[in-house]
């Protein structure tokens, strides 16, 4: 092998494995600083090289912030919990959303998660309760019926106050199916299930747009008044 070839050999090795020898170095001059890296890797997209230069950051210019950081960190992981009603994160046992007069109580809006919620409250003029699935259903990732509080939401139907479930799942594979099974559950509680619209975005043009969402929006084309 020529000088060249091993210079390059080494150079993709070492860009494959930069975490562990970061981790050995810190290990080696800092159990804290260490820990602290390992610690920032759990945040989603963030790997060894990544934690390391928001670690020293924090370090050199932001240690009153990162005291502030660690402090809402804390009591946010010991006191938020899910509410009982809906699932969502809340403090208290009830959500405001669940606890508020003011929203209508005969549609329910089914999500995968607390970022669908936020995403739907910020951008409609929705007014109705929620129910969090934290998931889809999955039985590959161990997430069927009773991870999701499907009974829960069973339970729910039942009280009879609830008349249109909306489903807003991800248009995936997993969304898919979970949706197909709470339109079987809404059926079941004689409540009317609808879906959320998939299709052509608006302001999109059609040679633009992937033959997956074209063919959805065809196939699911409405009258005209």
């Amino acid at each position: 092998m020529s000088r060249r070839s091993l210079v390059l050999t080494f150079r993709f090795h070492s860009l494959l494995t930069p975490d562990h020898s970061l981790l050995g170095f810190m290990s080696s001059s800092s159990s804290l600083l260490a820990d602290l890296i390992e610690a920032l890797r759990c945040l989603p997209g963030v790997g060894g090289k990544s934690a390391q230069r928001m670690a020293f950051h924090l370090l050199e210019r932001e240690r009153e912030r990162g005291l502030k950081l660690a402090g809402a960190l804390e009591q946010a992981m010991r006191r938020i919990g899910n509410c009982s009603r809906c699932r969502n994160f809340s403090e208290d046992p009830v959500c405001s959303l669940c606890a508020s007069t003011s929203r209508d109580r005969h549609t329910l809006c089914v999500v995968e998660s607390p970022t669908d919620l936020a995403a739907i409250e910020q951008a409609t003029g929705y007014r109705g309760q929620y129910f969090v699935l934290l998931g889809r259903l999955s039985p590959l990732d161990g997430l069927g019926p009773e991870e999701l509080g499907l009974g829960q939401l069973n339970e729910r139907l039942a009280e009879g106050e609830v008349e249109e479930m909306i489903i807003a799942t991800n248009p995936t594979v997993e969304g898919e199916a979970t949706a197909h099974y709470l339109a079987q559950l809404a059926h079941q509680a004689k409540v009317r299930p609808s879906r959320l619209a998939h299709g052509v975005p608006l302001g999109g043009e059609l040679e633009y747009v992937d033959r997956g969402t074209l063919a959805h929006a065809f196939g699911s084309r409405q009258n005209v008044d």
